[in-house]
C-alpha cells in the first residue's frame, strides 16, 4: 500500500489507476480529454491530484456528484478510492461520457454517468460535490445552489489554482460559507477548498 496524507491506497486501487492511465493515453489520441502537456505527468497532475481529495470526504458520506467530469478527474478516481460511496459523474460531452463509461467498465468501478448539463440534471441533494477546472468558485456555487440550498450539510470539495484568494473574495460577495483551506499535495501554489453551510447572501 501507498499513502496520501492518511489515505491508504491499496494494491487494488493502484491496479485500477494504472489501467485508467493506459485508457487515458489510448483515448487521448482520439479525443482531447486532458491538456496534451499534462499527459506525460498524468500520474501526478491528474491521478494523485484527484486522489488527495479523498482525505476530505466525510466518512459518513454516501452520495457524491462530480460536476463537469471530463476525463473523470476527480470523480472517477474518488469512486475507486471510496467504493462505499455512490458516485455520479455529470458530463455533457457524449465522447467524454463514453470514455467515463469505458473506464468504469474496464476497471470494474461502478459509477453513474449522466450525459447532461449540470443545470438540467434532476437529482436529489448529495453529501459531497466535487468539480475540477470547471469554472470559478462563484460560478460553481451558483451551479450547485439547487442542492446545497436544501442540504446545509452538503460538503463541496474544490481544488483551485494560485488565484484561489481572488475567487474566494468574489464568491464572498454573494455567498456565506464555512471554509477550510488545504495546501495541495501536487502543487504548493494550489489549494483545496472545503465548503459547508453555504447560503446565499442576496
Amino acid at each position: 500500500m501507498s499513502q496520501s496524507q492518511g489515505f491508504l491506497v491499496s494494491r487494488e486501487i493502484s491496479t485500477k489507476i494504472d489501467l485508467y492511465q493506459e485508457l487515458l493515453r489510448k483515448w487521448q489520441a482520439k479525443i482531447n480529454l486532458v491538456s496534451p502537456a499534462s499527459l506525460n505527468n498524468a500520474s501526478v497532475r491528474h491521478f494523485s491530484d484527484s486522489l488527495q481529495l479523498a482525505n476530505y470526504i466525510p466518512l459518513k458520506a454516501k452520495l457524491l456528484y462530480d460536476l463537469g467530469s471530463g476525463a473523470g478527474f476527480p470523480g472517477l478516481v474518488l469512486a475507486m478510492a471510496r467504493p462505499d460511496i455512490s458516485v455520479h459523474l455529470i458530463e455533457v460531452d457524449q465522447r467524454k461520457a463514453s470514455f467515463l463509461q469505458t473506464v468504469s467498465r474496464e476497471t470494474s468501478t461502478p459509477v453513474l454517468v449522466h450525459i447532461s448539463r449540470v443545470e438540467n440534471t434532476n437529482l436529489p441533494p448529495p453529501d459531497v460535490i466535487t468539480a475540477r477546472a470547471l469554472m470559478s468558485l462563484a460560478g460553481l456555487l451558483e451551479l450547485s445552489e439547487k442542492w446545497w440550498s436544501v442540504s446545509p450539510e452538503c460538503t463541496l470539495i474544490l481544488p483551485k489554482g494560485a488565484s484561489f484568494e481572488e475567487e474566494l473574495l468574489e464568491a464572498r460577495k454573494s455567498y456565506d460559507f464555512s471554509l477550510a483551506v488545504y495546501v495541495s499535495e501536487t502543487d504548493p501554489a494550489a489549494r483545496i477548498l472545503v465548503l459547508t453551510q453555504v447560503c446565499n447572501r442576496l
